[in-house]
């Protein structure tokens, strides 16, 4: 087992320093740091557990977490909730507290919520971004004052994010793609129901889709790209609104949440035999959608490991100073239909 004492005699530098750099405690160089923990990533350190607890326990590590579906409906985000809080159970005895909080798809709500956890002594912010220059500002900010961040969900352009824990939504966007041409036969006219044009995941899920349809299904066309803001009501409108423009119409992605209320508006137009729908996530009233025959297909992405994940890979990283082995911790996508739902 690798110890501190080996570390830092191929650093060239004290135990001392390599405890500062692990515990991210005192000012250590810049350089001197990086080599640290390149030294510590390539003998795969691992500290003693024991000592780790008691190390946390002394620490009184507090966490935040900030996730999306305050007031909107979007129950996806529960499950997430059900990870963070078998993470919060499981951290208790190191004393750690996690803090819990949802916006809506606001910069401000975010960035007020963020200035609420560091007011509360944050060591560490677990967040679902809302892709805007502002907050990746912000998480910059975090990173220059101590505050690591893992991004959870959906990622952030630009930002000092030690880690992402999510599905690979552009590859979801394409499996979606690849879904629709198979159900079609290659040949349909989508509407496309997406939740915010300023969340990466929404909008790579978008891309991906697109890609594989032009690339690969040259006899389908994208018809328009509406957003409801994860909105159940919004997403009724959005979807009514579709059918009447495009009575052509035969397909539908919902690349967000707001599949009910959009299903809902396909059944009262009575266009549910007529439409093949795709989905993402597998919240009970999708479910019920897809024993119904009304979705086609729905993409899950393991909303559980999303939140409890990236609540251990944070609080590891402040107990060791050892960041996440990879960056980007993709969660494994499923495709569900009605026989195997």
């Amino acid at each position: 087992m690798t110890t501190l004492k080996e570390i830092a005699a191929l650093a060239g530098v004290s135990r001392g320093t390599v405890d500062r750099v692990l515990n991210n405690r005192g000012s250590v160089n810049p350089e001197t740091e990086k080599r640290i923990r390149e030294i510590v990533h390539a003998l795969n350190y691992q500290p003693n557990k024991a000592a780790l607890a008691l190390a946390a326990q002394k620490k009184k590590i507090t966490l935040g977490v900030l996730l999306f579906g305050e007031n909107n409906g979007n129950k996806y985000f529960d499950d997430v909730v059900e990870g963070v809080e078998y993470q919060r159970e499981k951290l208790e005895g190191y004393g750690c507290t996690i803090l819990i909080n949802r916006t809506s798809f606001d910069i401000k709500a975010q960035l007020d919520a963020i200035n609420d956890f560091i007011d509360l002594g944050i060591r560490g912010l677990v967040i679902s971004p809302y892709n805007a220059p502002e907050i990746s500002s912000k998480i910059n900010e975090l990173y220059d004052m101590g505050i690591p961040t893992i991004t959870t969900n959906t990622d952030i352009s630009d930002s000092k994010r030690i880690a992402y824990v999510g599905s690979n939504y552009y590859q979801c966007g394409r499996t979606a793609g690849g879904l629709m041409g198979l159900i079609t036969n290659g040949t349909a006219k989508v509407g496309i129901i997406t939740g915010s044009p300023l969340v990466l995941c929404h909008t790579e899920r978008i891309n991906g889709f697109l890609d594989t349809i032009h690339s690969q299904y040259p006899k389908m066309e994208s018809l328009e790209i509406i957003a409801n803001q994860d909105d159940e009501f919004q997403s009724y409108k959005a979807t009514s609104e579709l059918l009447a423009k495009y009575p052509e119409m035969n397909a539908l992605y919902f690349t967000a949440a707001g599949v009910y209320g959009g299903c809902r508006a396909v059944l009262d137009h009575h266009k549910e035999h007529k439409l093949k729908i795709i989905s993402f996530d597998a919240v009970e009233t999708t479910k019920q959608m897809l024993r119904d025959g009304v979705i086609s297909a729905t993409i899950c992405q393991q909303p559980f490991q999303q939140g409890s994940r990236p609540v251990k890979l944070l609080f590891d990283y402040l107990s060791t100073g050892v960041y996440p082995a990879d960056p980007l911790q993709y969660t494994e996508a499923s495709i569900k239909i009605r026989e195997n739902i």
